[in-house]
C-alpha cells in the first residue's frame, strides 16, 4: 500500500509503540515511507524545517501526521495546536494515536482540528486491524489538499 510519495510522520516517545506501529505497517504491505520523531519539539521541528532539520526539503510533507498525546518537551495538543495555526501546515491530515481514553483528550484534540483520534489497542491483532484501516483510508482512499493543489 503505497501512494506516490506518501510518507508518514510518527511522533512517538515510547519505543514499545514505535516498533508496534513499523510491525503493524509491515504486516499490513504499508510500504510508505515513515519518519519517526520521539517528541514534540523534534515534530514541530520537522514539520517546519527547524533545528536539527533545518536543510530539510520544504517541498517534502508528510502526507499523514500519526500524533500521540503523551509526548516529552512539547505535548501532542500543543503540537496539534501548532500545526493547526500554520498556513504551511494547518490542512495535513492529522491522527491522534494515544493510549489516552480521557474524555478531555478526544474533545481537546477535535477541537484544535484533529482529523481522526484513535485509541491505540491492547491487543495486538486488533492494532494490525486498525493500522490496516488507517493506512487504506487515509493514504490510499482520502484525497489530500495537498493532490488537489498539485
Amino acid at each position: 500500500m503505497n501512494g506516490s510519495n506518501h510518507s508518514i510522520l510518527l511522533v512517538e516517545d515510547n519505543p514499545d509503540d514505535e516498533a508496534l506501529t513499523l510491525r503493524a505497517f509491515k504486516k499490513n504491505n504499508i510500504s510508505n515511507e515513515v519518519t519517526v520523531v520521539r517528541d514534540g519539539a523534534e515534530a514541530l521541528d520537522y514539520l517546519f524545517c527547524d533545528g536539527t532539520y533545518s536543510q530539510r526539503d520544504k517541498s517534502q510533507v508528510p502526507e499523514l501526521i500519526l500524533l500521540d498525546l503523551k509526548l516529552p518537551k512539547v505535548d501532542g495538543l500543543e503540537v496539534l495546536k501548532k500545526i493547526r495555526s500554520d498556513d504551511r501546515t494547518k490542512l495535513q491530515p492529522v491522527v491522534i494515536l494515544t493510549t489516552s481514553n480521557e474524555e478531555r483528550d478526544i474533545i481537546s484534540s477535535y477541537q484544535l482540528g484533529a482529523n481522526s483520534y484513535i485509541r491505540k489497542p491492547v491487543d495486538f491483532d486488533q492494532f494490525i486491524e486498525a493500522v490496516r484501516q488507517l493506512g487504506l483510508y487515509w493514504l490510499l482512499l482520502n484525497q489530500s489538499p495537498r493532490q488537489v493543489r498539485r
